[in-house]
């Protein structure tokens, strides 16, 4: 009950969580931000970790003098890259173990399909565009890794997608984190940030419903 309470707090409220951890010391804070992108990124069991979110946070406090913006981006580019390198190795050698074992509960199968799908139709390019989608972004280098994409395909656009990925959210904290509106609402702006986030994801999930569900549509 404790992880799950952390969970929700961290999803409702990460600047909390991170002020509590830069008290603690550097070493503290710096490996927070590691654990949690590299988790996010490259466990596939943990999908629901709020990455996005976690970054505008970060680069809020660093605009704040808590965090060293140029180390910042450093830990979250290497935990992001590896992550997801991670990911890749564990969906390579044990992927589909994990997915008959059914244990991976937020795998289901309508998601599997859907990163499938996203991966046919985007290719290599996928490995990019899915770092900006929950859950796909944790689904796609497991899937890659377990459908036997070459992984230095893989690593070319792992690079290049956690590297924009997390120095775009970190800079928007960064720059605009302290504005008096966005403090003054900041619990808001993180709900913002889900949504935007899983929007796109949601509206897919509606097409393809209703497009089983229209047989014309199907046609």
């Amino acid at each position: 009950m404790g992880f799950v309470q952390f969970i929700a707090e961290l999803l409702k409220d990460p600047r909390a969580a991170i002020a509590s951890m830069i008290a603690a010391g550097p070493i503290a804070a710096y490996g927070f931000i590691f654990v949690i992108i590299f988790v996010e990124t490259g466990v596939v069991f943990f999908p629901f970790l709020p990455g996005d979110s976690l970054l505008f946070a970060s680069g809020f406090f660093a605009q704040g003098g808590g965090f060293n913006i140029f180390m910042l981006l450093g830990v979250a580019w290497c935990a992001a890259i590896l992550g997801d390198q991670c990911n890749f190795m564990i969906g390579h050698f044990f992927g589909r173990k994990i997915i008959e074992s059914g244990r991976v509960k937020a795998m289901t199968p309508e998601r599997v399909q859907k990163t499938e799908a996203f991966l046919d139709k985007w290719g290599h390019l996928a490995i990019f565009l899915g770092r900006f989608f929950p859950f796909i972004r944790t689904f796609v280098p497991f899937l890659a890794g377990m459908g036997g994409m070459h992984w230095r395909n893989f690593v070319a656009f792992n690079v290049l997608g956690g590297i924009t990925w997390s120095t775009l959210f970190t800079l928007l904290g960064f720059f605009f984190g302290g504005i008096p509106a966005v403090q003054a609402h900041f619990e808001l702006v993180i709900v913002g940030i889900i949504l935007v986030s899983v929007i796109p994801a949601l509206a897919g999930a509606l097409k393809a419903k209703f497009a089983k569900g229209n047989p014309d549509q199907e046609a």
